[in-house]
């Protein structure tokens, strides 16, 4: 069955409109399907069955929204990415979280092969690309995207997140021959985020492979069906 995750970047206790991974510019979300960007409100107005949540707080190192995520978990399932960079930042997320988000902007490959044994099944890895290049500080990572994924098929993780920063809320919509590519390598569930216009991507991204899609901008500008994502 093909997944629609529902996002809520958090900055602030306020749900954030991203665009192309420029925090700077974030403001809180204008939405079609709530007249809220209190993460709370839209949890209970929009009934998401699965949400992606990015702490940006914790992320920027401003402080955290854990106790709001924790509230938001007993409403729905959560993958949460709090930019975690050691096992203590794990342990933390998987308290608050059903799954630990570990993106490549952050985490080490010994990070995520340590907490991928600790937590067998409960890490999935957010392949953070800027300009087609994947988005880290680790040299072990410093490769290209699909070598990436193939490495990653030794992990026991539970889905490859393609997170394409530079498409984040733009609606510039997808690339099928690179997802092609990457599930044809991926041992794991593919889910992408950014750049999802409407109905027309998600379908083309079923007949790709891809498991699921990460989206906001879509659901709240009344391109995606509600009853989707519940």
């Amino acid at each position: 069955m093909f997944r629609i995750i529902f996002v809520l970047d958090i900055l602030k206790g306020n749900a954030v409109h991203a665009i192309r991974g420029e925090r700077a510019k974030y403001q809180p979300i204008q939405s079609k399907v709530c007249n809220s960007s209190t993460p709370l409100e839209i949890v209970s107005a929009l009934k998401p069955a699965e949400v992606y949540i990015a702490d940006l707080d914790r992320l920027q190192h401003f402080g955290d929204n854990f106790e709001l995520i924790k509230k938001i978990s007993a409403k729905a399932k959560t993958m949460v990415d709090i930019g975690a960079e050691n096992m203590d930042d794990v342990r933390k997320c998987a308290e608050i979280a059903n799954t630990v988000i570990l993106g490549t902007e952050t985490a080490s490959l010994d990070l995520i092969k340590t907490a991928a044994e600790q937590f067998p099944g409960g890490i999935n890895v957010s392949i953070d690309i800027k300009n087609g290049e994947v988005l880290t500080k680790d040299r072990n990572m410093m490769m290209k995207p699909h070598e990436l994924v193939k490495l990653l098929n030794g992990y026991n993780i539970r889905d490859i997140i393609i997170l394409e920063l530079g498409k984040v809320g733009t609606g510039a919509g997808i690339d099928t021959d690179f997802l092609r590519g990457v599930v044809e390598l991926s041992k794991h569930s593919v889910l992408l985020g950014g750049g999802i216009r409407d109905m027309t991507d998600i379908n083309t991204l079923k007949e790709t492979g891809v498991s699921g899609a990460l989206v906001a901008t879509a659901v709240h500008g009344g391109m995606i069906p509600l009853e989707l994502i519940r």
